[in-house]
């Protein structure tokens, strides 16, 4: 049986990790769940009045509104992204300078930095924004990811939204987020995701 705390977590699971008043949502629901409880309704009852996790976090959010994320804002978070992979490739290069021969270092540190730039800067991001909408370059940046519904962006989303990284056709891509309403490049319109501001506070703009 689904006892308060799962059903918490499963509205909370919906919602973005910087989404406005998060665990103020959380403690509300706790409260209400417990006071009718305490009213003498059943647990089952009270939940199912509440109803399926998934509406009740957008009904949540939808009073949320969701600004666009600056341009020059998600050009500099992706150079701040770039620049976490590469402090990790870089030392890693030079460990393989003393390993292979001198006229086949600049052949590893080409294929390093193709590498870095598109396989797992892909991984990095897909996993980060997957996880809590948000990768290093994008907190520094106060933005987010998040699905159009304001929800948070599943792995499969985060996954489609960053393809073009791993295609090579990244900048592409990336000029439809001029000519978009919401600055949305062409496979975040695909993915059905947006990045947008987030308050200092936590939540979105």
């Amino acid at each position: 049986m689904i006892t308060a705390d799962d059903y918490v977590n499963a509205v909370l699971e919906e919602m973005p990790h910087a989404a406005m008043r998060r665990e103020q949502i959380a403690a509300e629901l706790r409260a209400h769940v417990a006071e009718r409880v305490a009213d003498g309704h059943q647990l089952e009852d009270v939940l199912r009045q509440l109803g399926d996790p998934i509406a009740l976090a957008e009904s949540y959010l939808s009073a949320e509104p969701l600004d666009a994320a600056p341009l020059e804002d998600r050009v500099i978070a992706k150079l701040i992204d770039a620049a976490v992979v590469m402090a990790f490739v870089v030392p890693v290069a030079a460990l393989l300078a003393f390993v292979v021969p001198l006229e086949a270092i600049p052949f590893i540190v080409l294929v390093l930095v193709i590498l870095a730039v598109s396989v797992f800067l892909w991984i990095y991001t897909v996993i980060a924004e997957s996880q809590t909408g948000q990768t290093i370059g994008k907190r520094a940046r106060g933005i987010h990811v998040v699905r159009e519904s304001g929800r948070r962006a599943s792995l499969g989303q985060a996954f489609v939204r960053q393809l073009p990284i791993l295609l090579n056709i990244y900048w592409i891509d990336a000029m439809f987020a001029l000519f978009t309403e919401k600055r949305q490049r062409a496979f975040e319109v695909l993915s059905k995701t947006r990045v947008v501001r987030v308050y200092p506070t936590g939540g979105v703009l």
